[in-house]
């Protein structure tokens, strides 16, 4: 399933990655961007931000367009 604007669909290797360790599933799919940094801190400060910051960022890339 591709997403809008041609990029690839998110695999579930980093579905899982993201729920474990937030930043790893940024990683896998986009590299080190603003959003692995916001991530990190959001991951530092608690487990659960940085989940739902990186599970929206994966699934919903158009919530957040300036961090690509």
């Amino acid at each position: 399933m591709a997403a809008a604007g041609g990029e690839a669909g998110v695999g579930p290797l980093a579905i899982i990655a993201a729920i474990l360790l937030p930043p790893l599933g940024l990683f896998l799919v986009r590299g080190i961007t603003p959003a692995f940094w916001i991530s990190v801190l959001l991951t530092l400060i608690g487990w659960l931000p940085g989940v739902i910051f990186t599970l929206v960022v994966l699934l919903r890339p158009d919530l957040v367009p300036k961090l690509r």
